[in-house]
């Protein structure tokens, strides 16, 4: 299956688990297995909560973003690489600490909401960003820079107008990953109060109740396939124009 159709599945996945989320659905569903009734989650306040999701999970993207691809093209540069092992082993470091356990440690110091949920977001990202960016970079075609150097292109010219177009569809695939994990670890921000898809599953949790439970299950589930459907497409459209670059 093409990009293009891997994009469409994971699009259609995305509003079949949206619909599934829905309070009047869910509801039915719930009761059909023998679950007692309760009130389920509004759709607005749903919305909302899928609203400020995906917004912090956005924001933890693009620090990840800016961090990771940032520091893995300095790792790929020439004078970087008595020090990229410790780079990669820093990443390595932050991406080891469970979201959980970031968000508890810094409560005390952020406090509630969504600045701990973002640490964590960054702690957890910047790996397989950093990673990804590097994988992309190095997979750059040799002739390719040589042909850069021949016409006379600077070492940031050579990076801006060969390396990092060519290497763009990898780091697109980077960015779609770091992103199915920023909406992974903002559900967990629900712990700290930051109001997210998990706020409705911790609750669910917390109450033994199935019906809301259910409902920021599924809507986070959509949200995720939804971006990743999305990114799919974006990369898709990006490897297709890097194919037909002279």
């Amino acid at each position: 299956m093409s990009g293009r159709g891997h994009a469409l599945g994971f699009a259609l996945a995305g509003a079949a688990l949206a619909c599934l989320s829905h309070p009047d659905i869910a509801a039915a569903i719930v009761a059909a297995l023998g679950e007692p009734p309760r009130k389920p989650v509004g759709l607005q306040r749903l919305s909302r909560l899928a609203g400020d999701h995906l917004l912090l999970a956005l924001a933890g993207l693009a620090i990840v973003a800016v961090l990771g691809v940032g520091i893995g093209i300095l790792a790929t540069r020439t004078g970087s690489v008595p020090i990229r092992r410790s780079i990669d082993s820093l990443a390595a470091f932050a991406q080891a600490i469970p979201p959980v356990v970031v968000v508890a440690l810094a409560l005390p110091v952020l406090g509630f909401g969504g600045p701990p949920t973002l640490l964590a977001l960054v702690a957890y990202g910047i790996m397989p960003v950093l990673r990804g960016t590097v994988g992309a970079l190095e997979s750059v075609p040799a002739d390719a820079r040589e042909a850069g150097h021949a016409i006379g292109l600077s070492g940031a010219q050579l990076m801006l107008q060969v390396e990092l177009p060519l290497a763009a569809p990898g780091i697109l695939e980077t960015l779609r990953t770091a992103l199915i994990l920023a909406i992974a670890t903002v559900a967990v921000g629900a712990l700290a109060g930051a109001s997210t898809l998990g706020t409705p599953i911790i609750a669910g949790l917390q109450n033994q109740a199935v019906l809301p439970l259910m409902q920021g299950t599924c809507a986070t589930a959509a949200l995720a396939f939804l971006c990743d459907g999305l990114m799919l497409g974006l990369a898709d459209l990006v490897r297709r124009r890097a194919a037909t670059r002279p």
